[in-house]
């Protein structure tokens, strides 16, 4: 199947391999990858809007080459590794009982999304918008709060502690 200069709509893509595939220039609506390894797609161009990757492997995508035009995706049971979120809006995305794992968020806007649940090991929050965002039950996430914006947003004890990281202080 081809991927690339394509347009898919309401499709369900399931099991498939598409390490190393190219989405470039290709859009898709209303579509949902489920158990799909997108290990390295090249992400040029293409058009996400109202895609879900449900317990799939996403390792090294540069999301911030996708067209950022009415981009919304939600990720939910997956294991997201060394991707690029920076300097796109993600507001109300879902990043649910996923693993993150040195991911960077560098000026992102994720305003209202959600990282319920996930584990955020070794990813990078920097100038980032995470007003309303929830971090309830997240763990092993480093946020420094003099360096992203912090209004209304959910955390979980004892997680909430590494918040104060980033201060030369010692909690007895």
């Amino acid at each position: 199947m081809e991927f690339e200069d394509e347009g898919f709509e309401e499709e369900t893509f399931e099991g498939l391999d598409l390490t190393g595939v190219s989405f470039k220039n290709s859009k898709f609506v209303d579509c949902i990858f489920k158990n799909c390894n997108l290990s390295n797609v090249n992400l040029n161009n293409t058009k996400f809007q109202n895609v879900k990757f449900i317990n799939c492997k996403v390792m090294g995508l540069d999301f911030s080459t996708c067209n950022d035009f009415i981009l919304t995706i939600g990720l939910e049971d997956s294991f997201i590794s060394y991707s690029v979120f920076s300097d796109m809006k993600f507001e109300n995305t879902d990043f649910i009982n996923c693993r993150i794992n040195g991911c960077d968020f560098v000026n992102t806007g994720l305003k209202g999304a959600s990282f319920e649940n996930s584990d955020l090991e070794d990813s990078i929050f920097r100038n980032s918008n995470l007003s309303f965002a929830s971090f309830r039950n997240a763990r092993n996430y480093d946020i420094d709060p003099n360096e992203n914006f912090l209004k209304k947003t959910k955390f979980s004890v004892p997680e909430v502690i590494s918040l104060l990281n980033s201060f030369d202080i010692e909690i007895v």
